[in-house]
C-alpha cells in the first residue's frame, strides 16, 4: 500500500473535525460520522446513505508506519473514494465541495 500519510486522503481526513455532517456522494445523501480515538492514533469513519443501505466504514491509523487503512468489508478504493469526492451540504442549502471548503 502506498504511503497515505502524504496524500490528500490523509490530509481531507484529518480536516474533518470529529462530529456528524450532512453530505452529498453521487448524488445521494448521507450521514458522516468522524470519531478521534486514543489521542488520535484511530480514526473511525462512518457513513450511512439516509433512505438506503449503503454505508461507508472505515479505521484509519494515522501514526502507524505510513497510515493504516482498515475498511470495514469494503475494498479500500471505495473508502477513499468516498472521502476524496464527497461534498459537504450546509443549512443554507448550498454545496461545498470538500476539498475547496478544507483544503
Amino acid at each position: 500500500m502506498k504511503d497515505l500519510n502524504h496524500s490528500f486522503f490523509h490530509e481531507r481526513l484529518l480536516s474533518f473535525e470529529d462530529g456528524a455532517y450532512d453530505v452529498l456522494y453521487d448524488n445521494k445523501r448521507y450521514l458522516f460520522r468522524k470519531e478521534s480515538h486514543l489521542d488520535g492514533k484511530l480514526i473511525k469513519v462512518y457513513a450511512e446513505e439516509l433512505g438506503n443501505t449503503n454505508f461507508i466504514s472505515l479505521n484509519y491509523y494515522p501514526q502507524t508506519a505510513n497510515g493504516l487503512l482498515k475498511p470495514c468489508e469494503m475494498p479500500d478504493e471505495k473508502v477513499i473514494d468516498f472521502v476524496l469526492r464527497c461534498h459537504l451540504i450546509y443549512s443554507n442549502s448550498k454545496n461545498i465541495v470538500c476539498s475547496a471548503t478544507f483544503k
